[in-house]
């Protein structure tokens, strides 16, 4: 007997590729999405199915998100258990400094929907979190940062900025708490940089690069790249540890789970790299505007997914970058 997935913002990096993989072996998603950052075309291989439900709303909006729980109820006897994903932020970093809007979808309406999750007694609260959580101390020399590890964070004092990064950790103090009083099982995953070859808005760092090096073969940069590396995590990836971890009993302790990969790339050679593929090389960069509490490194520590599941990363960065590029070209 199958599953019925309710996910938040399904037309997103994560949510979308979830409910490719879902629909592929037979369960059923009920996703919606107000295309914030998204579009319809990232799901327009699916949007037809039979056991994909799909709604234009908003997190934020609570009639709509009254519908998304009849029609939860309406559905969910006819399948062996319910599981809630909640995709859904406010994302790019341009947006994390308007505070009460990042309040308002990351925090308050997550909330929200953890409580319709519980109110429709599903089984599982699966909370996409963040690595930005780590904020200023997000890498180390022994491995990279674990979950358990205390967090430095900027503050007001530095950088609006990191409202994106409180709010993800109020998130997992929600679950948690929900988790700890027997409410429903869950957990919550701080992903690195999430990136997929779906994704249309050159916002994000690498569509950023692919986009401007192909129209105009340079692109610009903030100061902080000068010095940035990064670890990129395809969308493929993320999904597959989000189901990883479903099937996990034992990881559905409300606790939190770093998802990532060890490839560690800095901002001006994944400049040059996706140069060469593009056939550009030694690409003009021009650095323009400075980010503040931007960290230099990023390095997670992914022994726990590892040791409480099966998962770990099967698409490497050069593969992935090849699949964005391709993507760009149809």
């Amino acid at each position: 007997m199958n599953n019925l997935y309710v996910i938040s913002g399904v037309t997103g990096m994560t949510g979308s590729e979830l409910a490719r993989q879902l629909l592929k072996v037979g369960h059923s998603v009920i996703g919606f999405d107000n295309f914030f950052a998204s579009s319809l075309d990232s799901i327009h291989d699916v949007i037809d199915s039979t056991h994909f439900h799909f709604f234009e709303y908003d997190l934020n909006n609570d009639e709509q998100m009254d519908q998304i729980k009849k029609k939860v109820l309406e559905y969910k006897n006819d399948f062996l258990q319910t599981i809630y994903i909640n995709c859904a932020a406010v994302v790019h970093t341009e947006h994390f400094y308007e505070v009460e809007h990042t309040f308002q979808t990351n925090v308050s309406s997550m909330h929200t929907f953890l409580k319709q999750a519980i109110d429709v007694k599903a089984a599982i609260f699966i909370n996409c979190s963040t690595s930005e959580v780590y904020s200023m101390q997000s890498w180390n020399n022994t491995g990279g940062v674990k979950e358990s590890d205390y967090v430095v964070l900027s503050t007001a004092e530095h950088s609006q900025r990191t409202s994106y990064a409180v709010g993800k950790l109020l998130t997992e103090f929600f679950l948690k708490d929900a988790v700890d009083k027997k409410l429903i099982k869950g957990c919550s995953i701080r992903f690195a940089n999430v990136y997929s070859n779906h994704e249309r808005f050159a916002k994000h760092i690498i569509p950023h690069i692919i986009d401007s090096l192909s129209k105009r073969g340079e692109v610009t940069l903030l100061e902080n790249s000068r010095k940035n590396k990064r670890s990129f995590l395809h969308n493929i990836d993320s999904c597959r540890a989000v189901l990883a971890l479903i099937e996990s009993d034992i990881a559905l302790d409300g606790t939190v789970y770093n998802v990532a990969t060890n490839e560690e790339v800095s901002i001006i050679d994944l400049v040059s790299i996706i140069g060469k593929k593009l056939n550009i090389h030694n690409p003009n960069i021009h650095f323009e505007g400075y980010r503040a509490s931007d960290p230099e490194r990023r390095i997670l520590n992914t022994d726990k997914i590892c040791e409480r599941t099966s998962w770990f990363p099967i698409v490497s960065l050069s593969d992935g970058l090849d699949m964005c590029i391709a993507n760009l070209k149809q």
